[in-house]
């Protein structure tokens, strides 16, 4: 049975499928000698020679490899990307050394937020994580400064009108504080960029402080480092 290339080299650990896609478009996947394209279905068998920036990869590594997941504290300040033309620091310079594959990324979270951040070394298990079809809960203590009252909070959970789309949190509740020190537990089941800002500064409201608590089943750990 064939297989969309993306689908078969994410499995693999070669990163996940919008990472292999992007790859593709950028002409750096060969295929038995022939230069892959988007759409390109493959049957993984011991004769196909798949290679990445001309180096030859196994696309059968994955079976006979367990499957990782690491739960990583991200602290304010590390950037979600592999390298930064500036020299800060990025959430993959800490992680631990892997022989064979590499550590996938469960989404991103932007430089001043902290908190659980996932990784894996199966790309189509990230994708499943991080697809919205999939609906998995993203859970964050968030703290803002500003008026809330409860029209703003039916606001939020009505949904309200983003520059990319209608958007509104799955839960939202007040866990304590006041004055300006305020905190709410809120959850979405998507996650686009700076997704939970943006929904409380449609309202009049800043974030101060954002933690993301849970992904899925997941649960920042205490203790955590």
């Amino acid at each position: 049975m064939s297989e969309k290339l993306q689908k078969v080299l994410a499995r693999a650990g070669h990163g996940s499928r919008r990472e292999i896609e992007a790859m593709i478009s950028a002409g750096r996947i060969s295929v038995d000698g022939k230069l892959a394209t988007l759409g390109d279905r493959v049957e993984p068998n011991k004769t196909l020679k798949i290679r990445i920036d001309g180096h030859l990869v196994s696309v059968t590594e994955s079976t006979a490899e367990i499957c990782r997941v690491l739960a990583y504290y991200k602290p304010e300040g590390e950037l979600c990307t592999r390298n930064d033309p500036e020299g800060r620091p990025t959430v993959f310079d800490r992680l631990p050394k892997l022989r064979g594959a590499r550590w996938i990324a469960v989404g991103r979270l932007d430089v001043n937020t902290c908190g659980l951040l996932l990784f894996t070394t199966d790309g189509e298990l990230a994708n499943r994580l991080m697809h919205p079809s999939r609906e998995v809960e993203r859970e964050y203590a968030v703290r803002v400064f500003g008026q809330v009252d409860e029209e703003k909070l039916r606001q939020l959970s009505r949904g309200v009108q983003l520059e990319d789309g209608p958007a509104s949190f799955k839960t939202l509740k007040f866990i304590g504080g006041e004055g300006i020190n305020q905190w709410y537990s809120a959850t979405l089941t998507e996650g686009r960029n700076r997704e939970v800002r943006r929904l409380w500064e449609s309202v009049g409201v800043q974030v101060s402080r954002l933690i993301r608590t849970r992904y899925g089943d997941i649960t920042l750990p205490k203790g955590l480092p």
